[in-house]
C-alpha cells in the first residue's frame, strides 16, 4: 500500500458505500484559507478548458451520416482533434490540482486486451485516468448526453450509451460491446469500472459482468490516491460531490497513481460464465489493493450484499424504522400496536396496502410528519409506503413475535387465491417484504423450495432454516435484534478453491465467498 491511502474496513466505515472527509482543526483552518481562493480559481480554470472543448469535441463527428458515426472516427478527424481534445482533458485535471499522475506497469495494446478494468471507483475525478489512457472508450447512461460539455464528450468519445431502466437498451448495449470488444483491433479499446457506482475504496464491491461478458483478455488497472488526506471520494451516503470537489481544490496538490497489472487471459471455464471471469479479475485487483472482495452491489441505489440470490440491505430499513420510532418516545406496546393496525389494514383489502405519510403519521401515532417521510424515504422513492414491507421487515427484528409465525402470517397474506402455494413472483414479493428491499433474483430459493412445481409454507419453512446458505439470511436479517447480530462486515476469512489458468483461485485473497451453487 501506499502512504495514505488507507483501505482497511473499520467500525466507522461498516460497508464501501459510507465516506466522510476527516479533517483535524488545523486543516479545516488551512482548507477554509486555501479554498477560499484556490477553490473560485481552479474551478474558473477547469469550466474554461471545459468550454473549448464543447465545440472542439462536436467539430469531430459533424458532418457525417449515422452510418457513418456507427464506424471508429479515423484519418484526419482523428489525428487533429484526438490530441487537442486529450490536451484540455489533462488541462482540466491540472487546474484542479492533479499537476501528476504516476504510472505503474505497461498498458496493454489494443490486441493484447481490448479493454482495461479499472477499481476501485471512488469519484468522478477518476475520469482523469483516460488521460494516460489516451482517452479510451467509455460506457455511460444515455442520460449524460443531455449535460452540457459532458454530452458533446461522450459523443466525441464514441462511447457506448445505455438507458438503465430500458430492457432493450440494454441489451443493445451489451451487443454493441460485444461487437466493439471482438472486433479484433476495428475499435479503439475501451476503458470500463466494473463495480458500477463509487465507493469508499476500503473493499471491492462485486464486479458487474458487462466487461466479461465477450471472453475477451482484460487488462486490470488498480487505480490510488496517495495523499495525506483522503478527499476525492463521493459514496452513496456521507461526502457529496460539491464537498469532494472543494476539498480536493483546496490542496496543494493531489497524487494519482495508475497501476497496469498484468493482462488477464481468461480460461474456457471463465470464457462461459462471465460472472466466474467478473468474480476472478475481482479478487486478483483486490488482493494487488490489499483491500477484501466482497459481493456487496448498488441494486436500484440501495447498497446490498448478495447471498443465495437474495438481496440483503446493508442497512436494513426495518432496523432503522426501530430506532426512528424509539426517539421519537415510541415504547414497545406502542410499536407492537401501529403493527397490529398495518396487518389489519393488509388483510382487509379495503383501504389497500400503500400508505401516504399522513396516514403513516396517524397509524404510528407520531406527533410529527417528519419521521413518517423518514420511513416512507426508507422504502421508496415517493411519499409513501408499502404498509407489507413495513410491517413484515419491522416485526422480523423487533421480539414481537418468532420466525415460524411471522411466515405464516406472510405466506397467507401473499397466498392471493389460497391455493396453498406461492409463484416464483409472489414469493419475490414475500421475500421483498420480510427484508424490506425489492427482490428480483429469488429464482435459487425457488427452485430450492418448490416440489413438484409447488412452493408449499411447510417447503419454504424448511428450506429457510435448515439450508446453510438460507439459513444465514434468516439468522442474521430476519432475527429480533436481541438473536440477531448486526449485519455482517464487509468480509470474512475463508478458504477459497476453483482455480483459472492465471493461478488465481476463489477466494485468492484469504476472504468470504458464498456458494455460487446459490447465487
Amino acid at each position: 500500500m501506499e502512504k495514505g491511502d488507507c483501505c482497511a474496513a473499520t467500525h466507522e466505515y461498516p460497508h464501501p458505500f459510507i465516506f466522510e472527509v476527516k479533517l483535524t482543526r488545523a486543516q479545516r483552518i488551512r482548507g477554509l484559507i486555501l479554498g477560499s481562493v484556490l477553490v473560485p480559481v481552479r474551478v474558473t480554470l477547469a469550466a474554461f478548458f471545459f468550454l473549448i472543448m464543447w465545440p472542439i469535441a462536436r467539430l469531430r463527428l459533424a458532418g457525417l451520416s449515422e452510418e457513418e458515426r456507427a464506424r471508429p472516427v479515423t484519418g484526419w478527424r482523428r489525428w487533429l482533434f484526438h490530441p487537442i481534445v486529450l490536451l484540455l482533458s489533462r488541462a482540466v485535471f491540472l487546474s484542479l490540482g492533479f499537476p501528476w499522475v504516476k504510472v505503474k506497469g505497461r498498458r496493454a495494446d489494443l490486441k493484447e486486451a481490448p479493454v482495461l478494468v479499472v477499481a476501485p471507483h471512488s469519484s468522478f475525478l477518476d475520469m482523469l485516468v483516460l488521460c494516460p489512457t489516451q482517452l479510451a472508450t467509455v460506457v455511460s447512461r444515455y442520460e449524460n448526453t443531455k449535460l452540457p460539455v459532458i454530452g458533446a464528450l461522450l459523443e466525441f468519445n464514441q462511447s457506448v450509451l445505455v438507458r438503465r431502466k430500458d430492457p432493450k437498451s440494454r441489451k443493445e448495449a451489451v451487443a454493441k460491446l460485444n461487437e466493439r470488444l471482438t472486433s479484433k483491433g476495428y475499435w479503439p479499446q475501451m476503458l470500463m469500472f466494473p463495480e458500477g457506482t463509487t465507493t469508499n475504496g476500503r473493499a471491492l464491491i462485486k464486479f458487474k459482468p458487462g466487461a466479461f461478458l465477450a471472453g475477451v483478455p482484460v487488462q486490470p488497472v488498480l487505480l490510488r490516491y496517495p495523499n495525506k488526506v483522503d478527499t476525492v471520494r463521493w459514496t452513496y451516503k456521507g461526502a457529496s460531490w460539491t464537498q469532494a470537489l472543494w476539498h480536493t481544490a483546496s490542496q496543494f496538490y493531489t497524487n494519482m497513481t495508475v497501476e497496469y497489472l498484468p493482462v488477464y487471459n481468461p480460461s474456457e471455464e471463465e470464457r462461459n460464465d462471465p460472472s466466474l471471469y467478473a468474480d476472478n479479475v475481482q479478487r486478483l485487483m483486490a488482493k494487488a489493493l490489499g483491500v477484501p472482495a466482497t459481493d456487496h452491489v448498488m441494486e436500484g441505489r440501495v447498497p446490498v450484499s448478495k447471498l443465495g440470490g437474495v438481496s440483503l440491505p446493508l442497512e436494513p430499513p426495518g432496523r432503522v424504522t426501530l430506532s426512528l420510532l424509539r426517539k421519537n418516545g415510541l415504547e414497545a406496546r406502542e410499536i407492537k400496536a401501529a403493527l397490529a393496525k398495518m396487518i389489519g389494514r393488509c388483510r382487509s383489502g379495503a383501504q389497500g396496502s400503500k400508505a401516504s405519510a399522513d396516514e403513516l403519521t396517524s397509524l404510528l401515532s407520531l406527533k410529527e410528519k417528519q419521521t413518517a417521510l423518514s420511513i416512507c424515504g426508507l422504502y421508496s422513492k415517493d411519499e409513501a409506503v408499502d404498509l407489507r414491507q413495513l410491517y413484515f421487515s419491522v416485526s422480523a427484528l423487533s421480539d414481537f413475535t418468532n420466525f415460524k409465525d411471522l411466515l405464516h402470517s406472510a405466506f397467507t397474506l401473499f397466498d392471493q387465491e389460497s391455493k396453498g402455494s406461492l409463484s416464483a413472483e409472489e414469493l419475490s414479493d414475500l421475500m421483498g417484504a420480510l427484508l424490506g428491499i425489492p427482490q428480483y433474483n429469488t429464482g435459487a430459493l425457488y427452485t430450492e423450495a418448490s416440489s413438484q412445481g409447488k412452493l408449499t409454507e411447510e417447503s419454504l419453512l424448511r428450506v429457510l432454516t435448515t439450508h446453510p446458505t438460507y439459513q444465514k439470511v434468516v439468522n442474521d436479517y430476519l432475527q429480533g435484534e436481541e438473536a440477531g447480530p448486526q449485519p455482517p462486515p464487509a468480509a470474512a476469512a475463508a478458504n477459497g478453491k476453483a482455480a483459472n489458468n492465471n493461478g488465481v483461485t476463489h477466494g485468492a485473497n484469504g476472504f468470504l465467498q458464498h456458494n455460487k451453487k446459490f447465487e
